[in-house]
């Protein structure tokens, strides 16, 4: 292992839950490196969690363990799972679908279920609402400072026995490219797509080119507009927006110092459907 090891949960940070997990950690051991990737996910948002791991995990050193604990369901008798990367890396998470991108766009070598009566912080037995403490931040610790091993969190699961949320495939057809609003930058209100640039490539859509974006939302048109494929933010003027490639190498939407979402009311997920196609005219649909 690496000894780091990094927390993500939709707890915040107005109380002491994210405190209590690091100290549980480094009372496991002094030597492992503690970080956070975020601990601002929406409450009980597990799409969310899910994408920000996928956004995250693969900059990270080869053997760094994560726990992710967004966690509706804590408590019941939904498992807790540690997977292995194809990377080589470890997550730690409900059973809930928070693995979901990882598991479709990096790949999982092997998932073993958590043993929550064996394997938990000691005298916390009574307590069944915070295993982001007691059994996660505990059992990644153990993980990541070497006192166990990987094989030894429980027993081995099939890869399609694991919870997974649906995906909407990015396709390509007759020279529009369609894909899902995925996640927001969230600070800077831009959408995240899960188009890849090099489908753009592929439709020869190159820096400068006007495209026409088109957004659904359940199958109903709620925005459409003509923009420029921009190489960064400062190529339109303030309050205009433009389609751009970030930092995963997929397609964004934004408006140059304003927030996209919060203007046009554009949220994420599967039901949120983006188009993008080449313009060399504005195009008027009714």
């Amino acid at each position: 292992m690496s000894n780091f090891l990094v927390l993500q949960t939709d707890f915040g940070l107005g109380d002491g839950a994210v405190s209590a997990m690091h100290g549980v950690a480094h009372t496991v051991s002094d030597a492992i490196t503690v970080s956070d990737l975020t601990h601002d996910i929406p409450p009980y948002d597990i799409w969310v969690a899910s994408y920000r791991l996928y956004q995250t995990v693969k900059y990270w050193k080869q053997g760094t363990v994560f726990v992710s604990v967004v966690d509706p369901g804590v408590g019941s008798d939904r498992r807790s799972i540690a997977i292995k990367t194809v990377s080589g890396h470890y997550i730690l998470t409900p059973d809930n679908g928070s693995i979901t991108h990882i598991a479709h766009y990096d790949g999982i070598a092997e998932v073993r279920a958590i043993d929550e009566v064996k394997s938990r912080l000691p005298h916390s037995e009574e307590s069944h609402t915070f295993h982001g403490r007691d059994i996660y931040a505990y059992n990644g610790a153990r993980l990541a400072s070497n006192e166990i091993k990987f094989e030894d969190l429980g027993d081995v699961i099939e890869l399609d026995e694991i919870e997974k949320l649906k995906i909407v495939e990015a396709t390509k057809d007759n020279h529009i490219l369609r894909g899902s609003i995925d996640v927001l930058d969230v600070r800077f209100g831009s959408l995240w797509t899960n188009i890849p640039l090099d489908f753009a490539k592929d439709e020869n859509i190159d820096q400068n080119n006007q495209v026409q974006v088109t957004i659904y939302h359940e199958d109903k048109k709620v925005y459409q507009n003509t923009m420029v494929f921009a190489r960064s933010f400062a190529d339109v003027n303030i309050g205009e927006p433009l389609a751009y490639v970030n930092s995963l190498v997929n397609i964004g939407i934004a408006i140059n110092q304003d927030s996209f979402s919060k203007l046009y009311h554009i949220g994420t997920g599967t039901d949120w459907i983006i188009e993008i196609r080449k313009a060399t005219k504005i195009i008027f649909e009714y």
